[in-house]
């Protein structure tokens, strides 16, 4: 059965644009277009469509006021539509906290957008995880927590990830073991959400650069765009490498080469976490990780909005211990207490 669904835009063009994209796939069905929420609103209710593309920035009512009402009254899947401007990664940012299942991107005319219709579908399987209804942080760990030495802490994930990943930063003390973080987005959108990690999180939190020392109580996210985030260095001595190359397991940066830089360079130091997200990009690098006597978790498919990457984890064998997200922070600093 076709994913009906509703596209909210007030451009006229774009709405063309995106129906025109989204159409071109046999399993997608555009059901209607609004110019705006108060449209929006009303066609809700006649045509119940399975996922809704929003705009974020429409003149009447901003789409993070609409995208709440939403959430609120009728969740129900949505895909965030934004312009490669730092207003427009911000606000995306925020709004998939407020529980959109994805960021894309604005498609440019004359090209199909394969992220975009990845992202429909990817919302029409999701479930919609209410995180206000688990505990709001998790445990902070003892101020006296002491990192052992040479651990360090590789996490990846995709869809569902900006919540997931501001859970577990939660529960993550000052002086954490080095971090390092995949998470799929487009490439404008990860410098906002380094910054808002930085201020939900005691540690500091910031795009990795290339050549950079890995420092305990520092977190770094893979900036996204044309460069793989990989680990080189020592044991204990490790640093950020940018690799530019083309897309593994079909993303750029990739997780599994993440994961597998891990695997080499940290071996049993390691401990690796997959959190929610479409596809399987991570799982045989968290197997690698494994293999290497590293320590690895999987996200629970009952806490996941996508149990994409963390199922398929699972089921090669990658996963030594599978949680529930809100255990998850605090399971990754004990295994690397001295």
């Amino acid at each position: 059965m076709a994913i009906r669904t509703l596209i909210v835009d007030d451009s006229p063009t774009m709405r063309a644009l995106i129906a025109g994209m989204l159409s071109r796939d046999p399993d997608i069905e555009v059901v209607g277009a609004a110019n705006g929420p108060h449209q929006a609103r009303e066609m809700i209710k006649a045509l119940d469509p399975d996922v809704i593309t929003l705009d974020v920035e429409m003149p009447d009512m901003n789409g993070l006021d609409f995208l709440e009402r939403v959430m609120r009254l009728r969740p129900m899947p949505v895909v965030m539509l934004s312009t490669l401007t730092q207003a427009g990664a911000d606000t995306t940012i925020r709004a998939l906290e407020l529980g959109a299942v994805e960021c894309c991107a604005k498609p440019a005319a004359g090209c199909v957008d394969r992220n975009l219709v990845a992202s429909v579908k990817a919302a029409a399987g999701s479930r919609r995880v209410r995180l206000n209804d688990a505990p709001a942080a998790a445990p902070v760990p003892s101020v006296h927590f002491e990192p052992r030495a040479k651990s360090l802490i590789a996490i990846g994930a995709s869809t569902g990830g900006v919540e997931a990943l501001i859970q577990v930063l939660s529960g993550f003390p000052a002086n954490c073991p080095p971090t390092v973080i995949v998470q799929h987005m487009p490439a404008t959108f990860t410098t906002s959400f380094a910054a808002r990690l930085d201020r939900l999180s005691q540690p500091t939190v910031a795009e990795a650069r290339h050549g950079q020392p890995l420092l305990p109580g520092h977190v770094y996210l893979a900036p996204g765009g044309t460069h793989h985030l990989e680990i080189g260095g020592s044991e204990g001595q490790y640093r950020a490498r940018l690799i530019p190359d083309d897309p593994t397991s079909g993303h750029r940066p990739s997780v599994d080469r993440l994961f597998q830089s891990v695997a080499k360079v940290a071996g049993p130091h390691a401990v690796g976490a997959i959190l929610t997200g479409m596809g399987r990009d991570g799982a045989q690098g968290l197997l690698a990780m494994r293999g290497q006597g590293g320590f690895t978790i999987g996200q629970d498919k009952e806490s996941c909005v996508v149990y994409g990457m963390p199922g398929v984890a699972q089921e090669i064998g990658a996963v030594a211990r599978q949680l529930t997200l809100t255990r998850i922070g605090p399971a990754l600093i004990d295994r690397c207490r001295a």
